[in-house]
């Protein structure tokens, strides 16, 4: 069974492009601030068609997290257990990744995150990794 990886629409291939350049992107509406990293045609808050772009610095903390001890397809198999984690970024917006190597870290709500990127089968993905 193939992983399930990313198909890029209109509205998120800016983030996908900036995952393969190394920054996370997000939105941010020219009206009324809100941020949204779900990309979107119009702002979630006040529905204003004037989205900006903007690069997070990378840098969040792990708002919650889960071991994954059995994989949920066979696609999986090979990486259990592995982390997945909500951060809450420092520009307002959440982020649900992996976490690099963090099935063997002691992991706690509140720990200092940043963003890197892995490739996988020919796509680039953003993943957490703990700030010593």
């Amino acid at each position: 069974m193939p992983r399930p990886l990313p198909n890029p629409t209109a509205d998120s291939r800016p983030f996908w492009d900036g995952c393969a350049a190394g920054e996370l992107r997000y939105q941010r509406c020219a009206r009324c601030g809100q941020t949204q990293l779900i990309p979107r045609a119009l702002c979630a808050a006040c529905q204003h068609d004037q989205l900006q772009w903007q690069t997070s610095r990378g840098l969040g903390r792990i708002l919650s997290f889960t071991v994954v001890h059995r994989a949920p397809t066979p696609a999986f198999k090979e990486e259990v257990p592995y982390v997945i984690a909500i951060v809450d970024m420092e520009e307002g917006f959440r982020l649900m990744v992996n976490v690099k190597d963090g099935a063997g870290k002691a992991l706690s709500i509140g720990q200092p995150v940043c963003i890197g990127y892995r490739a996988v089968d020919g796509s680039t993905l953003p993943q957490a990794e703990v700030v010593e």
